[in-house]
């Protein structure tokens, strides 16, 4: 009887991972609402009921470990440890963007103070850093940010950020991907147009066609298809390689070092500083893709911890020592804004040392695309096992172990975009996804840790979402106030006041619910708070551009989601939920039969 009822449950697991995650036409819209016109139609009928269960319901834990990732049919291969992850984290980040933000913000925003800059902006990354690890330590997936969401917020949160932070992945991995042409041209003495095509007919900005990205880019797809571990070599041994040159770069620059470059050290004053900080703080974007390398961890618990934690230290010490180097090699304002530390080293007498500058930036954003690759077709791929996305997209390679489709088709969609898009019109494609996301998963974590269904009363559930709305509208305030007045401390002062308040009364009124399982942010509500509150400011330094930008292709998402996603992810939540409680059923009634079994005898 115990071994039928174990054959069932083997039977049940094999369906789960064997429905909506093959490679068949219908796998495009393989949900009840999709199988005929008049299906449709009454799903779309149903809307209203629908949306508010999406926006009500949550996912749990559970689901996510191991029901929605089911939907992959195979499993990633556990091969990361520690060591990989801190040199995933730090050649994530430290690509070129270093080279080229520093100018800006030291000789036009904060002078010699821009080390301070680098060290609140530091400070702010690291908060985020500390709030995904709780996160990615309890739910190991492949979704990143967006399972968290799931869990806590619910579909619909997760679903408008998700399309967010993918629409921003494609668009980064484009810029960097140009990018990297750009710099492989100045090692070869060339300007970047020289390696490209230029096609008169097509409109400015689309007409210079750039096939190295191309290449590139396929390149590392390639290999990012075929091992994880092979790519995590890959990217350990470049990223050493581009250490040691920016090691190189602080010993030549301070033997050129002069103290009397600090004598004005913050021209700018305080809020010079500020707001080179919020500037700089895109400078440390790219960390939350180790968050989606969960189900290739061996060890989670331990190496995500130190892999997350460990290279968010190691750049923000070596940033700062940048930052700290150029202004000692040259006075602030004869810093050059666009290649900063090229000029600096031709202002001393060292002009062959712009070839080794090339040279780690080069190596910098090889590894921030390889990293970008990786880290859009994980996310990708969990979005597809909810079935927000085609789910044959959440497929896993029996032979690799890698979602070699995703990889293929986000890597298809960075190609398209760095072929023909200008780095300008890029860089101004940036949108404000990156810190939206940000914000919201700290906004998760406190959700997670002060309220649970089922056991938090009515009354505390109040209080909380009380808290945290004041918490949240009083970041807002203090962001509209710094990016409005110049003069609007008195302001500030008062809706950080609000602020330390609000955070005060959710940690003295009410209880946690939730205790972290393996390793826990400390400083509840502190940290998620801060992190919240910054993020939220830097947003205030954003132009105006940007945020039109976000709402066009969030209203654009909207509309995919009422007429496609809405309803396919509500018709897959229910199988999933149906499937996972028959399992549960079927294993409660084996340990019962079991335990008669034992009994009887």
């Amino acid at each position: 009887m115990v071994n039928n009822i174990n054959e069932n449950v083997d039977q049940r697991h094999s369906t789960l991972k064997k429905r909506g995650c093959g490679c068949s036409k219908d796998d495009f819209l393989p949900e009840e609402s999709f199988t005929s016109w008049e299906s449709y139609a009454q799903a779309l009928r149903e809307t209203k009921i629908r949306l508010k269960d999406r926006i009500l319901s949550r996912s749990s834990d559970q689901l996510e470990l191991h029901e929605v990732r089911d939907c992959s049919q195979h499993q990633m291969k556990k091969s990361l440890n520690w060591f990989d992850l801190i040199w995933f984290g730090i050649g994530a980040v430290m690509g070129a963007g270093v080279f080229v933000l520093t100018g800006e913000a030291t000789k036009n925003i904060a002078g010699p103070a821009v080390l301070l800059s680098y060290v609140i902006s530091g400070i702010s990354a690291l908060l985020s850093v500390l709030c995904y690890t709780e996160f990615s330590v309890e739910l190991p997936v492949a979704g990143g940010s967006f399972a968290y969401l799931r869990v806590e917020l619910g579909d619909f949160i997760a679903f408008i950020a998700a399309g967010n932070i993918l629409f921003e992945y494609i668009v980064s991995g484009a810029s960097v991907a140009r990018s990297w042409t750009s710099y492989f041209a100045t090692l070869c003495n060339h300007k970047p147009d020289d390696f490209r095509i230029n096609v008169s007919s097509l409109a400015e900005g689309y007409n210079h066609l750039d096939p190295i990205a191309i290449v590139v880019s396929m390149v590392i797809c390639a290999g990012a298809s075929l091992s994880m571990k092979g790519s995590s070599r890959f990217n350990s041994f470049v990223t050493i390689v581009h250490i040691i040159v920016m090691g190189f770069i602080l010993v030549a620059g301070l033997s050129k070092a002069n103290v009397a470059n600090y004598s004005s050290f913050a021209p700018y004053g305080a809020r010079g500083v500020l707001k080179a900080a919020a500037m700089l703080f895109f400078a440390y974007v790219g960390f939350d893709g180790v968050a989606t390398l969960g189900e290739e961890i061996k060890n989670p618990g331990r190496d995500i911890p130190l892999g997350l934690i460990g290279s968010m230290v190691v750049i923000i010490t070596i940033y700062c020592l940048l930052a700290a180097t150029l202004c000692l090699m040259q006075p602030f304002n004869q810093v050059d804004v666009d290649a900063p530390f090229t000029i600096a080293f031709q202002a001393v007498g060292m002009n062959w040392a712009k070839y080794i500058v090339a040279f780690g930036a080069l190596k910098g954003m090889t590894t921030v695309l390889l990293a970008n690759i990786i880290s859009q077709a994980r996310y990708f791929t969990h979005i597809a096992r909810t079935h927000m996305a085609p789910p044959f997209l959440a497929a896993i390679s029996e032979k690799t172990g890698t979602p070699v489709t995703a990889t293929i088709i986000m890597t298809a969609a960075n190609c398209i975009m760095a072929f023909f898009t200008s780095l300008d019109i890029l860089a101004n494609l940036v949108s404000i996804a990156t810190l939206f996301v940000f914000s919201l998963v700290p906004l998760a974590l406190l959700v997670r840790r002060y309220y649970m269904s089922g056991e938090t009363s009515d009354a505390d559930r109040k209080k909380l979402i009380l808290f945290l709305v004041v918490i949240m509208l009083s970041s807002i305030g203090s962001g509209v106030c710094w990016a409005v007045s110049e003069n609007a401390w008195f302001g500030c002062i008062i809706t950080v006041g609000v602020w330390f308040f609000a955070t005060l009364g959710l940690n003295l009124m009410l209880k946690e619910a939730r205790k972290p399982k393996v390793w826990g942010l400390p400083l509840m509500p502190w940290i998620p708070s801060a992190s919240i509150a910054i993020n939220v400011f830097i947003m205030s330094s954003i132009d105006g551009a940007s945020f039109v930008r976000f709402s066009v292709w969030t209203a654009i998402l909207l509309v995919y989601y009422l007429l496609v996603g809405l309803h396919a992810t509500y018709d897959a939540a229910k199988e999933i939920g149906s499937n996972a409680s028959h399992i549960t059923d079927v294993e409660a009634n084996a340990a019962r039969t079991s335990e008669t079994g034992v009994a009887n005898n």
